[in-house]
This record gives structure tokens, sequence and C-alpha cells, in this order.
């Protein structure tokens, strides 16, 4: 062998090497990645009794914020210990099935047949108590009203969450439960966050034919609300946000590239209010602007300055209150 050819030889072995080594390296990050985005995903939604309240992104440390991106956080099961008196002492809990035999807890505030029934959906990392002022404000108007713990929240069977998809099949079954135990002409739907999507869920893949709507800071996509996240802490958001809607939804038996609100509202052939913060940064208003122009029917949108993913009634309690009363004397 020449000279030539043993530098060739000698330089084609180096290249195989430092390829292999790349190789490894990719696969070895590879899992890695894949890995940490099960544990997030699992930690995100599955709850424990055990688990840590929930800390917002933007109130934690650099330490924190750290940990959590390694490790995740195990959260602690919404629950709470009020009984539906704090309401009214004619409010009354009750248990409503749902599919897989799941049940769901409520409570129902009768006020006035006269009036449509409200039925209300909680947030994610929420249980029915969350939206206590809510329902009084529909109370006030004489509206019954109907709260529910969504699966694996308050008084419901399971431990797990899938942030509004599977929730859809929970708003319908509340629904028909509604339709068949209750004497109303009408019934409207209220959902934050969480219960806006799975409303807007029930609607296009239930066939929920509510007779209003009032969609409370809605996402447009899973995959984008889980981007706003990472950007809360610092990180960036591509891949891991797809690899936590991959396994978030493997885990849960959804596909979460298709839990899309603004895909499900052209369904919606209702009046509809949509209420949103203008510094939400979890979902952006413009995503929220999304949904609302996707609706085919008859449309309200009303924003909230200086508000962020947060109860819009807590923030500015007149205006919400308002919108509210104008919406329901419009419609109603």
């Amino acid at each position: 062998m020449s000279e030539i050819d043993t530098k060739v030889h000698i330089i084609n072995k180096k290249l195989t090497r430092l390829a292999f080594v790349f190789a490894g390296l990719l696969i070895t990050g590879f899992i890695i990645a894949n890995t940490l985005a099960y544990q997030h995903a699992h930690a995100m939604m599955h709850f424990s009794e055990e688990g840590v309240p929930f800390l917002r992104p933007e109130h934690r440390s650099f330490s924190q914020k750290l940990k959590t991106l390694l490790t995740g956080v195990k959260l602690t099961r919404p629950n709470t210990n009020k009984k539906p008196s704090v309401l009214d002492e004619n409010c009354v809990t009750t248990h409503i099935p749902s599919d897989q035999n799941i049940i769901l807890g409520a409570w129902y505030c009768p006020v006035s047949n006269d009036k449509p029934l409200v039925i209300l959906f909680h947030g994610y990392l929420k249980d029915k108590s969350s939206l206590i002022n809510e329902a009084k404000v529909f109370m006030q108007e004489e509206y019954s009203v109907l709260l529910v713990d969504f699966r694996g929240s308050g008084e419901s069977t399971e431990s797990y969450t899938t942030i509004g998809y599977h929730e859809g099949n929970d708003v319908s079954a509340a629904f028909q439960y509604a339709r068949q135990h209750y004497a109303y002409d009408k019934i409207l739907l209220y959902g934050q966050s969480m219960g806006a999507a799975a409303i807007l869920r029930a609607v296009h893949s239930h066939q929920v034919s509510a007779d209003g709507l009032i969609i409370e800071a809605v996402f447009d996509r899973l995959l984008n609300t889980v981007k706003n996240r990472f950007h809360l802490l610092g990180a960036p958001a591509s891949p891991g946000a797809q690899l936590l809607v991959f396994w978030g939804g493997w885990q849960t038996e959804f596909d979460g590239f298709s839990h899309n609100p603004i895909d499900y509202a052209r369904a919606v052939q209702s009046p509809t209010l949509f209420l949103h913060g203008e510094n939400d940064n979890r979902v952006w208003l413009p995503q929220a602007r999304s949904v609302y122009e996707s609706v085919p029917a008859t449309k309200y949108f009303s924003a909230f300055p200086d508000t962020v993913h947060e109860s819009h009634l807590a923030r500015h309690p007149d205006k919400w209150t308002r919108e509210i009363k104008f919406f329901l004397q419009s419609e109603f």
C-alpha cells in the first residue's frame, strides 16, 4: 500500500469513527429528550394526592425553572373542602355518569325554571369550586347553575386530565344529564380555559346543541399553548413542545396535534360570547381571536385590559358582570 493510500485509509477510519460517535450522540440525545418529554407529559396530565401545589412558571426562581425543565413537577389532584351550601342553602351535590364508567361530581343550584340553566366547567388544575363567584353572578340574574368537576378533579373519579379532549365527553354527559333530569327550556354552557376547549370539542365531536356558549380564555391549538409555556420558562419551544404533545396524547389515548378549538369552533351554531385577557401569556390574544373568527354563528368578543390567564371576574368584576348581563339580555 502506498503512502497516499495509507493516509487515505487512516482518514477514512477517523471519519468513520467520528460518524459513529456523532450517530451515537444523536441517538443518546434522542433517547434523553424523549425520556424527559415522557416524564414531563405524565407529570402534566396525571395527578397525585401527594403532589405539590401548582406554581406559575413566571413565579418560579431560576433553580425551580431548571428543575421543572429537567424533572417535571408532580402535581396534586385538584380538590376542595367546600360544600354546595357555599352558593345557596338549596344547592345539592349530584353525580353524573360519563363515558368508561367515569362519574362526575357536580353541584346543582335551582333558582328559576323560567330562565335557562347554566352549566359551568372549570380550567386545568382547578375544580368546580373555582367557579363559585361566576356561578353567583348567574344566580343573581335568576339563572340556575350546575357546576361540574371534570374527570380527575374534585368529586369526580380518575386522576388524569387530557386538557379538554376527553373532557369533551364530560361536557356532553353533563349536558345530556341536565336535559334528562331538569326541566329547562334552554341550557347555556360556560367554560374557562380547558373548560372552554372541552365545550367546543363537545359541540364539534358530540353534536352538543346548547342554546348559548360563554367561552373564556380559550386556546386555539394545544401545541400553541404548550409552546407558550416553554416561552414562560425561557426555554426553546421546539422540539420540546411537539414531544410533550405527542407523549401526552399517547399516554392518555388521544391525538394532541388534532386537539384544536379553532377547528371545533366551526361547528358552533348558537350565540357565543368570548372573554379574553389582553395580556394573557398562556394564550395570546390573537390566538383567542382566531377561535372567535372561526365561529359562524352570532358572536361577541370582549378583551380585558391588564389581564393574564386568570379569572376575569376576579380581575375586572364590573366589566365581566356587565358583559355577561349584556349577552344574556341580548340573546335570552
